[in-house]
Formats: structure tokens, sequence, C-alpha cells
């Protein structure tokens, strides 16, 4: 037995006091010789030694109505050690997008916010946090309405972050019991390397588990065929059980334009719609199933063409490079040099310097002008350059210098898979190829990245931040790169990573980046805007084009119109990614935890009865009043 005011416990002493009144009124008597009252003498014996008795068990009941009170005030109890220790309780609350799947009370989102309401005691203080968002020693009144606003959000923390976000809630109080309440249907991508508890704190699982895991995604939409008058689309879907087929919907802002069906094999489907190759578009692609919500739709949009503006500019031959560049993907110029306007090379997005024996200074400013600018430069030199013109201007752009010339036949035999240039072009890597070869090319001292490399391991091809840089003539008479499967690609790519156009959609999360092809006045910024949600995303500004990247910005999915001066001149798509559709989940017992239950109110009556106190101090109380009726009793009855 505990007790709450220990140092009432003195008062016990004062029981002392009625001893010493009692001890002092018990008289001795004197024995007093009377005759002939033998009788008399033996009823005052008896009434002497009943009244005795009587004052013991009086003193006897009243101390112990004294001593019951006093023990009352000290208010005695039983409890455990835990039960009185400071505590300090920080909850989890998972509201990522698997939270959305169905349970017996909605969403298990839902559902858990409702026990949460529920199960807290009031007037307990608490921290809670979600994914994006977070309430610091709050009472459950306080954030009562901020619960049933939370929203699933595609953000997802993992244990280690989960526990590194804790603690920053938790005080340095040492001797506090540190509480960390973790509520989420454990989808495996919560997991991490470090599942251990942090410190002292005292992790408690509570695993939601929904009434069934069937779910089919979008998981994307891309064009499957690009023809002159029209385009397939193909949207591929997954799901996470045996499915025959489910319809799927195209809509073209809120007209419906197609309906199909999308027919699974190892739960995998694929839907094709045709779209006119002109059309503009702002499609939504929409199923309808009994999961998780966010995935049935997933927004794209078409819009009209932005042509790269390519320029190129030499004496030589560039009818390999009109083929690449077609009229209806480019803008293509070629010039010579005595003919060239230096002022359009400013409008242009790549410049492609095609064999030049002789840079002029003129030419050499107005290209580093565009480049800083922006713009993309391909070099390819002659056999008959001035390498310290050149070298001049590659140290411009960090490119290094060309060193002495190497005239030896040599094959262009690296191939670096992996660089951006090459991104989607080659699906595996490729061994039997029938390598193009150079008479002769130039060494170079450059540190940028290669791109392509010769069989004695010098560079052929090489670039950095869209600058690029041939050490050969590509010539007939000194090479035939032109005839190999290599030229189209490497080429067309430069061309298109020139202008960065938006693609279908893009998956937020991660850094987007992409180029408006539109020049634009200098007090202006672009916008980007949706149904009253409206941001500036960072930009920068060059002479033919905007170039806009989006980092956190925008947290929603939709179709966003891009906005200069409040008038719309292009949009953009953005979809949540589909991490959250895989609903693989993970196994509690692998986390170290202090206790682990399926539901919040059981997991808050656990803790409720380790932090239980039973007070005594009332049948202290109700203990007094007896002895009191006790000793009422004794005086009235016996005599």
């Amino acid at each position: 037995m505990q007790f709450k005011y220990p140092e009432l416990l003195w008062a016990l002493f004062l029981l002392l006091i009625p001893i010493f009144i009692h001890l002092f009124r018990l008289r001795r008597f004197k024995k007093t010789p009377f005759t002939n009252v033998k009788l008399l003498q033996k009823v005052v014996s008896e009434s002497r030694k009943s009244n005795t008795l009587k004052k013991w068990l009086l003193l006897f009941t009243r101390l112990m109505v004294f001593a019951a009170v006093i023990i009352a005030f000290t208010q005695p109890f039983f409890a455990k050690k835990s039960a009185l220790q400071e505590k300090e309780t920080v909850i989890y609350l998972d509201n990522s997008f698997s939270m959305q799947a169905k349970s017996d009370q909605g969403s298990l989102l839902d559902k858990a916010i409702q026990e949460l309401i529920k199960a807290v005691p009031e007037g307990e203080k608490f921290n809670l946090f979600t994914n994006n968002s977070e309430f610091r020693n709050i009472e459950l009144k306080d954030i009562q309405n901020d619960l049933l606003t939370i929203v699933p959000t595609p953000d997802q923390l993992n244990l280690d972050e989960i526990q590194l976000k804790a603690n920053n809630f938790f005080s340095k109080n040492t001797n506090a019991i540190k509480n960390l309440i973790i509520v989420s249907d454990f989808q495996k991508r919560l997991a991490s390397g470090n599942k251990d508890a942090i410190g002292k704190v005292q992790k408690h699982v509570v695993k939601l588990s929904a009434m069934n895991l069937e779910n089919v995604s979008i998981d994307s939409i891309y064009v499957s065929k690009n023809g002159t008058e029209n385009i397939e689309l193909t949207a591929s879907l997954s799901a996470t059980n045996e499915i025959q087929s489910i319809p799927v919907s195209l809509y073209d802002d809120d007209k419906l334009i197609a309906k199909t069906s999308a027919v699974f094999e190892d739960d995998k489907g694929k839907v094709t719609f045709t779209l006119s190759a002109n059309d503009v578009v702002n499609g939504q692609v929409i199923i309808s199933d009994s999961g998780i919500t966010y995935d049935n739709h997933l927004f794209f949009n078409i819009n009209e063409i932005e042509r790269p503006n390519v320029l190129v500019i030499g004496e030589a031959s560039s009818e390999y490079l009109r083929r690449i560049y077609p009229e209806n993907e480019f803008l293509f110029t070629s010039f010579s040099l005595k003919n060239l306007n230096f002022r359009d090379i400013e409008s242009q997005n790549l410049i492609i310097l095609n064999e030049l024996e002789k840079i002029t200074t003129s030419l050499m400013a107005s290209i580093s002008s565009f480049v800083s600018n922006g713009g993309n430069l391909v070099i390819i030199p002659s056999n008959n350059i001035d390498i310290n013109e050149y070298s001049t201007l590659l140290s411009r752009f960090s490119l290094g210098a060309l060193m002495e010339k190497v005239s030896a036949e040599t094959k262009i035999t690296q191939i670096t898979f992996s660089h951006p240039l090459y991104d989607n072009v080659f699906e595996k890597n490729i061994d039997n190829f029938d390598y193009p070869q150079v008479a002769e090319f130039f060494k170079t001292n450059s540190k940028a990245s290669k791109i392509l490399g010769y069989q004695n391991g010098e560079s052929f091809l090489l670039g950095t931040k869209g600058i690029y840089l041939f050490t050969a003539s590509i010539a007939n008479q000194n090479s035939n790169f032109k005839q190999s499967p290599l030229i189209v690609p490497t080429f067309y790519k430069m061309g298109v990573n020139s202008l960065k156009r938006p693609g279908l959609y893009h998956t937020m999360g991660g850094q987007i980046r992409m180029d408006i092809a539109q020049k634009i006045a200098k007090d202006h910024i672009l916008r980007v805007s949706k149904d009253g949600l409206d941001f500036i995303p960072q930009q920068r500004s060059h002479a033919n084009k905007v170039s806009l990247t989006f980092n956190e910005n925008p947290f929603e999915d939709g179709i966003y119109d891009i906005l200069e001066n409040g008038n719309s001149i292009k949009k953009i798509s953005f979809n949540y990614p589909r991490n959250e559709s895989d609903l693989q989940f993970m196994d509690i017992n692998d986390i170290a935890s202090e206790s682990q239950q399926s539901s919040i109110a059981a997991l808050f009556q656990d803790l409720e009865n380790d932090n239980s106190v039973t007070e005594l101090w009332k049948w202290f109380v109700i203990l007094a009043v007896l002895f009191i009726l006790m000793e009422v009793l004794i005086i009235k009855y016996l005599n």
C-alpha cells in the first residue's frame, strides 16, 4: 500500500493522547470492610469489571475512528511502480494512400481516426504526427476537428524516419516513460534497415487490416504508336488478385471520348485508345474498383507540338542532319558562316558547328552567349582546323582542349549505354555491333563524360550539360559514322534534349524539369494553377524558352495551367506515384515492440490498466463510520 500524502501519518502519534487520558481516568478502588454485604460486594465487583471492559472497548473504537480518518486523509492506494512515473505519449498515424483500403468502418484511415477519438482519455496530453502534419502537446479536444480533416497523402515515412521524428517530440526527462504508438497497415515499403526501438522509448504497434486486399491500379500511359494521322495511347494496369477484365474510360476534360475493357493476364492488363494526331487532349483514364481509390484515375495531356529550333553552321553538307531532324518535329535551318545572320543564334535551341575550319571571334562570342542562356551546342571539327581557336572555344565550356592529331584507323567500340543521351534508346547492352571507324582524330584532355570512345580508350564523343564534342571529322573521307546505326539516335536525342518537352504526364515526388518554347516579357513570371491551387515554380528565362523546375509543388494530382500574365499558354499533368498500390505488408513480429494490437481501443485499454491506481481512502472513511456505529452500540447496549 502506498500513500499520496505520507507525511500525514505523523498524525497517528496523536492517538497517544486519548490513551493517556484513558489511563489516568482508571482509578484504583480501596477495599472497605462492610458487614453483611457479601452479596453487595459481589455485584459491585462485577459492575467494576463490566465498566472497565466497556471503557477499553470505547477507547479501541475511538482510536480506530481517528486512525481511519487520518489514514483516509493520506489517500492510500495500490498501484504498479510504472503507474506513478511521468509518461509521454507520441502517436504516429499513417495517412498514406494504402490506408484508403476498406474496413468495417469505412477506410482504414477513417477507422483509425474514430478509434483515436474514442480511446484517447480526455484531458491527457499527447503528441501526434502523420506523414505530412504534426500536433504537439495537445489534448484530444484541441485537435478533434483537425483529425476529421486528415486526408490520404502519397508521402510515406519508413520506420527509421518515424522513430527519428518521434524523438523530436519526447523531452529529455530520463525518468519519464516514453510511449511511441504506431498506427498503420504496415505496408512493406514502411520497412527500414533499423527495426529496433530507440533509447528508452517503448514502442507499441497497432496494425490495421483491410476487409479484402483486392485492388486494380492504372500504372502508366504512353504513346505506343505515333503516326502522321493517328496516335495510339496504351494504358498499363495491374491487379493484386486474379481478374478477367475491367471497364476503362477515357475522358477529355469532362467529355467521355472512349470506353473499352482491359483484359488481364498474370495480373497485368493493357488497353489501347486511338486519337487523332493533331488533337489537343486534357485527358483522364478512369476505372472503378473496390480497393484503393487514388490509383483509379490517371491524368495526362497532349499539347500542341513544340518543335526545337536546330541551326547548322558550316560549309560541309548537312543533308544527313536534315533527314535526322524531320520538319514535323524540328525547325531545321542550315547556313554557311558567311551567310549566317548572328541575330538568329539566340532564338535557337541547338546549334551544330559542322566541320568549321576556323572559329571567328564574333562567332565565338555569339556561341558563348547562346550557351550561357541555356542553349545546346554540338561541335564537329574538320581535319584541317585551327587547334588553338577550337581549344579557346572549348575552354569557355569546360571541355578542356584538343591536342595533337592521331593518324591511324581506329574503331569506335565503346558505348556508354547509361549516359542520359541514350536513355530509352537501347533495350540492352550490345556486344556484337558493326562498329564505325575513323581515319584521323584529335586527342583531348577533357574531363567531360565519355559518350562514345575508341578502342584505345580515347573519346570520340564527349559531353556535359548539353554541350557535345566530336573529336574527329565525320565526313565520309574520314569516317563511316554517317552509315552507322548510331548516328540517328545520337543526333536525334541531342535535338530532342535541347528542348525538354513535357511528357504525357509527370510523376510527383522528385525533381521535374521542362522547357516552355516561348519568350516572355522580362517583368513576367509563369504561374501554375488548378482549381484555386496556385504556385510559382522555379524558372529561368532564356532567349527562346523558359525552363521550369518542380521540386515540392504541386501536392495534388491533376491537369494544371501554365499561366503568363493570367493567360494559359500550356497545360501540364501530374500524377501520384503508384508505390502505395502494391498491397504487400510487413510481419509486425519482426518489429521490436512492447505490445502489438489490432485496434487502438485495445491498446489504450492495456495502457490504462498499466497506469491504473486503486484508491483506498473511501474504504477507510467507511471503516471510520463502522467504528462510530460500534461505539454507539457499545454505549447503548453494554451496561
